[in-house]
Order: C-alpha cells, then sequence, then structure tokens
C-alpha cells in the first residue's frame, strides 16, 4: 500500500496518526472532519510513534518479531521465523508522507519518545529488555540500558529530566536520568504495566495494570511513595493512557473491557465508561484535550470521543491492528 499525498486542500487539519500492526501501515486521519486523509506503508508490525515538537517528523516503531498473541505459547512463538533486518525505527516527513529513512541497530522496538529538546529517541526494545538511546542527528544508537524484561511504555517527563519506562514481566516501573542514563529507581506498580504518563509539573506518574485492571500513582524521581490510585472494573485491561491536567481527567483504555475508562484522579474513581470499539489500546488527546481518540485493534479503527460530553463523535476506519495513535501539537 502507498501513500496518498494529495493532502494540500488540507493543509490545516487537525491531523492524527494511526499504527495499523497487522498491515504495516500508518493511517493518517483529521480529526475535525472525521476522515481518512491517507495511509503509508512503513515496514513490519508498526506500533509505537511519537512526532518530533513541531510536527514534521513522525517515528514509527518497526519490529521483525512475529506476532504472538494468546493462546500462542512463548515456545510456539520461538519457533516461527524471526527477520531481524526489519527492526528500527521509520522516519516519516508529514508533509509529504514520504518515509525519510529507517532509523537500525534496536531489537524489536514496540515504544518510542523523543526527548525534549528533540535530538533523542528513547526505546523499549521489548525482546531484549532495554532501553535504546538513538541520537537523531547521527542516526546512531548512543547506549542501551537494561530496564526489566518486556519494557513497553516509555514517557519523557515534561521537565525532560527523566524517563520511564515499564516491565511487563517485571511489574515495575524503571526511572532513569536522561542525560547521564543512571537508573535513579525501580518501582513496583501492578501486574503488567503497559503505559506511564505524567504531570505537567514532573512530581507525579501514573501506570496501567493490564493483568490486574490496576492503576498507580507514584511520586518522581524516587517513585516512592506508590499506591494503588484505584481498581478497575473486572474484565477490563488497562492498556494506554491519556491525560488532560486542565480538567483533572486520566483516560485509560480498557483492551478487551472494550471502553475508555474517564478517571478523576482527585476523587481517585471512575465518574464515566465510554463504550469505543473492539479491544482499544493506544489513546491519545488532540490540542485542548477537546477529543480523545482511541485506537480499536479488531475494529480496524479509530474511535474520537467528545470530552466535553463525554460522548462518541464518529468512528474513522484505519487498518487491521490499530494499536498506537498520536495528535499533531
Amino acid at each position: 500500500m502507498t501513500a496518498w499525498l494529495a493532502l494540500a486542500p488540507y493543509a490545516q487539519a487537525a491531523r492524527a496518526y494511526v499504527s495499523n500492526e497487522d498491515e504495516g501501515t500508518v493511517t493518517v486521519v483529521d480529526t475535525n472532519r472525521l476522515a481518512a486523509l491517507g495511509t503509508v506503508a512503513v515496514g513490519k508490525r508498526p506500533r509505537g510513534l511519537a512526532l518530533s515538537h513541531d510536527g514534521k517528523r513522525l517515528y514509527v516503531a518497526l519490529s521483525g518479531l512475529p506476532k504472538c498473541p494468546p493462546p500462542m505459547t512463548d515456545e510456539d512463538c520461538a519457533r516461527l521465523p524471526r527477520d531481524t533486518a526489519a527492526d528500527g525505527i521509520a522516519v516519516i516527513d508529514t508533509a509529504t508522507l514520504r518515509p525519510l529513512a529507517t532509523l537500525r541497530g534496536v531489537s524489536d522496538p514496540e515504544r518510542v519518545e523523543l526527548s525534549r529538546d528533540g535530538r533523542t529517541l528513547f526505546v523499549s526494545e521489548e525482546d531484549a529488555g532495554r532501553l535504546a538511546m538513538i541520537d537523531v542527528g547521527r542516526a546512531a544508537v548512543l547506549r542501551a540500558v537494561p530496564v526489566g524484561r518486556e519494557p513497553e511504555g516509555v514517557r519523557v517527563a515534561p521537565n525532560g529530566r527523566w524517563v520511564l519506562v515499564t516491565s511487563e514481566e517485571e511489574n515495575t516501573v524503571a526511572i532513569l536520568d536522561t542525560h547521564g542514563i543512571a537508573k535513579l529507581a525501580t518501582v513496583s506498580v501492578g501486574q503488567r504495566p503497559r503505559d506511564v504518563v505524567m504531570s505537567p509539573d514532573s512530581r507525579t506518574a501514573y501506570v496501567s495494570g493490564e493483568a490486574d485492571a490496576s492503576v498507580f500513582r507514584l511520586t518522581l524521581p524516587t517513585g516512592s511513595p506508590a499506591a494503588r490510585l484505584l481498581q478497575l472494573r473486572s474484565g477490563a485491561r488497562p492498556m494506554g493512557l491519556a491525560l488532560d491536567p486542565q480538567t483533572g481527567r486520566l483516560y485509560v483504555s480498557t483492551g478487551r473491557g472494550g471502553s475508555v475508562a474517564v478517571v478523576s484522579i482527585a476523587e481517585a474513581r471512575v465518574v464515566a465508561e465510554v463504550a469505543v470499539g473492539a479491544r482499544p489500546w493506544g489513546v491519545a488527546l488532540t490540542e485542548h484535550g477537546a477529543q480523545l481518540l482511541s485506537a480499536n485493534g479488531p475494529g480496524a479503527d479509530l474511535t474520537v470521543v467528545d470530552t466535553r460530553t463525554l460522548s462518541v463523535a464518529g468512528r474513522v476506519g484505519t487498518g487491521k491492528g490499530s494499536w498506537g495513535v498520536v495528535a499533531e501539537p
């Protein structure tokens, strides 16, 4: 599948980007018109996404490791062929949707995050249990640091000083200094932590726990105290997180629960649930928090929620295995 490049009429569109893991593509969505603007082929198993701070570059984590969903065992998965040459971070020009390059030297990257100065990419290497740092200008891996088995969620603190990485197998979050890349702390959280977000003052982090339906809160940079903020309903599988500091809301996609839970942080409770589709994973807020975007894997679509009314404004078809979503700044 190739990119549709006729984007000029929609130059002022509010755009979002959705990774389609099963199709090897990224779909561009106009969130105002609720329409797909184009799709670009990027490589195998695109998952995590990050935008440059000026919105001109899109970074996409690609993996040649085969997809092994339950009930497939680790042993059966290990027997499947792996394409190590497919591993990398695709760099896309958002004006034309043309691939510019693929950054190599990383192993089974799942999530990617850009440093506050825009010079470094932080990448979770799922199979290697490491956090890799890529110099964007030199297109070279600077360093890789062990952070726990099956790392996934990666976020840089708003102050730019710390990067947090979740470990699904070890039920922990690693807190690292972004400059010396020294590990400051490893904190126990809920079971199978998938994502992490931080408050604007960089003092508090929230972590979703898929296996025990938990949301944990911890204090930065030490990670202590770390405590369960709330327990979601039975059947929820907390995955992606989005924080709106204006309203004090935390949005939590519930995976097989089929909804996004709307959490009042001050009250430490779920104030609403919005049904968004089958297995919502990645979530993101548009500018000023006006819309919540939910990528729904089996549904191959993006659900757009009006955050004022907490109602579904519409759905946009994307691609098979919709995984992650980012909105333009």
